[in-house]
């Protein structure tokens, strides 16, 4: 694997991976097997790593990720409200490096496709036979006028886990009770579209037990959202008169913010806050443009079958950056399209074709603790989307028992999941 100078050891994540960097100096080597290179470390980026190696152990597999560790976003509403700890959604790339994968703790900065290279900031490059673009989303800080980075410090979006998610926790410990939380929701595409009605649903579980005065208004810029039937249910049900949503046909599109007031401007009225989650658009992360994979809507159109750029070639993208139809933005369909993408560049490097794949996805929603719905489907390639050809909702009406288990059933999956890709 051919580089202008050789990673060091504080460029790599030590264990197995420390070992396998020292063949990226080695030519013969490199003549050996393909190289296969993956930017982004979340639930698409790992799964894809892992499922390389399980398929082929002769590729040379490197994973891209300048973060050491990797803080999931499931359940990180339930840290919103206190119910989790950070440190519970925290992961490190340990197993990955186990598994003969070289963890490169690099931004990935430049991508060359004619030259199949990939260049970091302190210079080097890295050559790839077939690149995977997994970098996630990027907030469109420049898409709502007076909301910056700067202002995410006063006005936190926390649709990063981390940082942001314990800042809007400090500030709702901090409100006064009788205080005004107002969640601003994007119009569609955005990461996992149910969430922000499941943090307005923890947060105000959060007010109940705290700041009982307190009340949650959701200003969305979407007149429908997946599951909405269940939300409003279990909001009449545990928190009647706490949470209003004002939808995009009732004048609930957010136009501007003023973080120096926590004033929210809508088409139709202004709304002054005393905590402020404000979500801005979206669009996929900045190393899919850079690469020349994201289209004029800032996100990256892929064959469905394969996840190959329609772009790039010799590039894949999969997770919250590609285009996938029916698919949602969530880390049960970027690990499900990870898989899938391992597959088909392992068949393509075979010279074989794609096999049409078959992706299941799942999305749990807690409301309280104890009490979760879900949507689970399966997902194929049509017309050249992604579109639904099993899908299963929770019932609107069921018992506190069904809830429960649902609940229990949304903590196992968690658990899976993160085994799968970092365990």
């Amino acid at each position: 694997m051919a580089v202008t100078r050789r990673l060091t050891r504080r460029d790599v994540v030590r264990g197995a991976a420390v070992v396998a960097a020292a063949t990226l100096a080695c030519p013969a080597f490199a003549q050996s097997a393909a190289r296969v290179a993956v930017i982004g470390g979340g639930f698409g980026g790992a799964a894809c790593a892992r499922a390389l190696r399980r398929l082929d152990a002769t590729l040379q597999v490197t994973l891209i990720e300048p973060n050491t560790t990797f803080t999931a976003c499931p359940l990180s509403n339930e840290v919103i409200a206190g119910l989790r700890e950070l440190p519970q959604q925290t992961f490190t790339y340990d197993k990955v490096a186990a598994d003969g994968i070289v963890v490169v703790a690099q931004a990935a900065k430049r991508v060359d496709a004619q030259a199949r290279t990939i260049g970091f900031g302190d210079d080097t490059t890295l050559s790839y036979d077939r690149l995977v673009l997994a970098p996630g989303i990027e907030l469109r800080f420049d898409a709502l006028p007076g909301y910056d980075e700067a202002a995410s410090a006063q006005m936190p979006h926390a649709w990063k886990a981390g940082e942001q998610t314990m800042l809007l926790r400090r500030q709702l410990e901090a409100m006064d009770d009788g205080g005004l939380v107002v969640i601003a929701v994007p119009a569609a595409p955005l990461r996992c579209p149910p969430a922000p009605y499941e943090r307005a649903s923890l947060i105000a579980h959060y007010l109940k037990a705290r700041k009982p005065r307190s009340k949650v208004l959701v200003l969305d810029a979407k007149d429908t959202y997946s599951q909405q039937k269940l939300f409003e249910n279990a909001w009449k049900e545990l928190y009647p008169g706490m949470i209003e949503r004002v939808a995009l046909s009732q004048g609930g599109r957010v136009t501007s913010v003023n973080p120096a007031t926590n004033e929210i401007v809508t088409d139709f009225g202004n709304y002054t806050a005393a905590v402020a989650n404000v979500i801005p658009p979206q669009k996929a992360g900045r190393i899919a443009e850079i690469a020349g994979a994201a289209d004029h809507t800032g996100w990256c159109p892929i064959d469905p079958v394969s996840f190959a750029s329609k772009l790039v070639p010799n590039v894949y993208v999969i997770g919250d950056a590609c285009i996938a139809g029916g698919i949602p933005k969530s880390a049960s369909a970027a690990s499900a399209q990870g898989k899938a993408c391992a597959a088909a560049i392992v068949n393509a490097l075979a010279g074989k074709a794609p096999d049409t794949p078959r992706l299941d996805g799942a999305c749990y929603n807690t409301v309280a603790p104890g009490y979760a719905f879900s949507l689970k489907g399966i997902y194929q390639p049509k017309q050249d989307q992604y579109a639904e050809s099993e899908v299963t909702t929770s019932p609107v009406e069921a018992s506190r028992e069904v809830r429960q288990r649902e609940a229990e059933q949304a903590l196992e999956w968690f658990k899976t999941i993160t085994g799968d890709a970092f365990g």
